[in-house]
């Protein structure tokens, strides 16, 4: 079998080499960073376990972890907390999802420094609260009227901020006197002149599909997006249009490549024919969520499949790492995205090939099959540790450049 480095340098060869050398640089940060960029590896992994608990076939993000849930203003302008990230979803054992976010705890924590008995029973809180709320049958959701503790105190804030706040800081002015958007090479980058005007002409274009944007709104400036871990790498852009009737009123869209699912190579279940990598990501983000991100729809740019959405701060994520001391706060946490799989789960039930809610439930009253996939997380949590310090020894070694 190849290398670890081999694995990773094999599954990035394909992106574009200046932001997955980016992609590579963060994911030497730590463990849980490199468990984040390397979904690829852990389902290559899980495909050859032996004695896996058998599971009901459900829709699945794919690449569940503690990062993998955050707020954004659904299309009905209110503010949600749910499971944000779709890239790698399609049709595949429940129990998948399950042992991804499962091995996530364990390897985030310890990132955190959190010690092994309080991983340990937050990591027992999420199997007993998706299990609980899967047997239940009931699909529920997060706004901030149901949200209890920091996630409550999360969703406040963010519901009191503008949407001028995060242009403002996204923003500045220009020489003509009109906003544009700030080329900080953190978060944006500079694009060259043709492909800015090809993506204006086209998002003016695709504005005029939308109710809520025809006529209503121009594509004015157009930059390179950098965002996440895992999809370092792939073409993203930020576009800001501004509003046709008031010059003083923006809004930001995200512009992202779909590519297929990394899940894929390792199931043996049949999928839907998708039209497009763009159209699979978003049906599935459809079904999963409660209330779906303002814009969610799909387009085709220079050939390649995008999906197109508002664009979400990355900064609305729970930090951990300012409440990695306080486990109560931690465990509700938890505690919510636990419900918020099961969730997930049991509102996309039934469709297209997916079990009907009747064989999840049953599934959630079972227990035989929670003490093996707590096992096998804890056990690859370890192997992440490993392959990680294998991995960091190639980059220090300038394996990637």
């Amino acid at each position: 079998m190849s290398t670890i480095p081999e694995r990773i340098k094999q599954f990035n060869s394909s992106r574009l080499p200046a932001f997955t050398a980016m992609k590579f640089e963060t994911m030497a940060e730590d463990p849980f960073r490199f468990f984040r960029g390397t979904c690829h590896l852990f389902y290559e992994d899980l495909s050859h376990a032996g004695n896996f608990p058998s599971s009901p076939i459900s829709w699945i993000c794919g690449d569940l972890h503690l990062e993998n849930f955050g707020t954004y203003k659904g299309d009905n302008r209110l503010i949600y907390f749910d499971l944000n990230d779709f890239d790698e979803g399609l049709l595949a054992p429940t129990a998948w999802e399950v042992v991804r976010m499962m091995t996530s705890i364990f390897v985030g924590c310890e990132s955190l420094g959190i010690n092994k008995k309080e991983t340990r029973q937050i990591a027992d809180l999420f199997l007993r609260n998706y299990s609980f709320h899967l047997s239940s049958g009931k699909a529920r959701y997060l706004e901030v009227e149901t949200a209890n503790g920091i996630v409550r105190t999360f969703l406040e804030r963010i519901t009191q901020r503008k949407q001028k706040e995060l242009i403002r800081q996204r923003t500045e002015e220009g020489k003509n006197g009109r906003l544009q958007l700030r080329i900080d090479h953190v978060r944006f980058f500079p694009i060259d002149k043709v492909l800015r005007k090809e993506l204006l002409a086209h998002v003016n274009q695709w504005m005029q599909k939308s109710p809520l944007m025809r006529d209503r709104y121009q594509a004015v400036d157009a930059c390179f997006r950098v965002a996440g871990t895992g999809s370092l790498g792939v073409n993203r852009y930020a576009l800001l249009v501004r509003n046709s009737e008031d010059a003083r009123k923006h809004m930001l869209i995200d512009m992202k490549e779909a590519r297929y699912s990394s899940v894929l190579p390792w199931l043996k279940v049949p999928q839907p024919a998708w039209t497009s990598e763009a159209d699979r990501v978003v049906a599935i983000q459809l079904r999963m969520q409660n209330i779906n991100p303002a814009l969610l729809s799909t387009t085709r740019f220079r050939g390649l499949p995008y999906v197109m959405k508002e664009l979400q701060p990355t900064s609305d994520k729970i930090d951990f790492l300012l409440v990695k001391d306080r486990y109560k706060d931690i465990a509700c946490v938890v505690g919510d995205m636990a419900f918020l799989t099961a969730s997930a789960q049991l509102r996309s039930a039934g469709r297209q090939g997916a079990a009907v809610p009747d064989q999840l439930i049953e599934f959630g009253q079972d227990t035989l099959w929670q003490a093996p996939l707590l096992e096998y997380a804890t056990r690859y949590a370890a192997q992440v540790k490993k392959d990680y310090q294998e991995y960091f020894t190639a980059y220090k070694a300038g394996y990637f450049e």
